[in-house]
């Protein structure tokens, strides 16, 4: 299992990161290996479970991800068990004028498609796309 830690800072309001991450239909714009998202089921109570389909090393995966722990402007876990199997911590903070973000990632490298050597290749990869998902949630969000 590989774990990912990253937090970053965004000039907007809380409520305003929650509500666009807490949409799904919004990751393919910041995710750059999310192709797509589908089957949303909206609840505003338990967050939203949705299917997906992603691309790591040019390989095609689907899954789908269900909201297990949901608090308004504070706290989300999502867990994926098909696909890649994930679990997804995103913890919102205000902070000076704007708000704090901490994304921590747990992920199971598909290892028997991609095969040894190519691992710690993709981890790497995956790395630099939880930065650049972050920047780009930055981008679109800040005024």
């Amino acid at each position: 299992m590989v774990k990912l830690k990253k937090d970053i800072h965004i000039n907007a309001p809380v409520e305003e990161v929650f509500d666009f991450l807490t949409e799904p239909t919004n990751l393919p714009e910041i995710w750059p290996s999310m192709v797509k998202v589908k089957n949303v089921k909206h609840s505003t109570t338990k967050g939203n479970d949705f299917d997906w389909e992603y691309k790591m090393a040019g390989m095609a995966f689907q899954g789908h991800s269900d909201t297990l722990e949901y608090e308004p402007n504070k706290h989300v876990v999502i867990e994926n068990k098909d696909g890649i199997p994930s679990k997804f911590v995103w913890d919102y903070k205000p902070e000076n004028g704007g708000m704090h973000l901490k994304l921590n990632v747990e992920y199971t490298v598909p290892v028997p498609l991609l095969g040894k050597l190519a691992e710690k290749v993709i981890l790497k990869i995956n790395e630099n796309e939880m930065d650049l998902m972050l920047a780009n949630l930055k981008v679109a969000l800040e005024y």
